[in-house]
């Protein structure tokens, strides 16, 4: 599902489409053996993965109702990415790996309001 693509970042082709709540979810049983895989020794079951979509960078939990190979998120990162015109869209999307996502979360705590990544 992801490739290696750079010191910071695996590359997946996933169909990107909306969803009315927040945060950003993916196929269940696909967030965690991503989770397993690529980011095993850096998690807790409760962390999110990190991944990228144009130049926004988000938090991603696992969930039931979204189907396989599918990103659903939020209104607000599709009006970021004007190409995404008529969701479902297959997209390139970056999955920050493990020490990349930590830096990321870290970041956002020390965000003073919380605004997210």
């Amino acid at each position: 599902m992801f490739e290696q693509f750079s010191r910071g970042y695996y590359l997946g082709r996933l169909y990107v489409e909306p969803q009315d709540h927040e945060p950003a979810t993916l196929c269940r049983q696909q967030y965690e053996q991503i989770a397993t895989q690529l980011y095993a020794e850096h998690t807790t079951p409760e962390q999110p993965l990190v991944m990228k979509l144009g130049t926004r960078h988000f938090r991603v939990h696992g969930d039931d109702g979204v189907p396989a190979d599918t990103l659903a998120v939020p209104p607000a990162i599709l009006e970021d990415d004007a190409r995404i015109r008529n969701p479902p869209a297959l997209r390139e999307v970056f999955l920050a790996k493990a020490d990349r996502a930590e830096q990321l979360l870290g970041m956002e705590q020390s965000l003073p309001d919380q605004t997210g990544i």
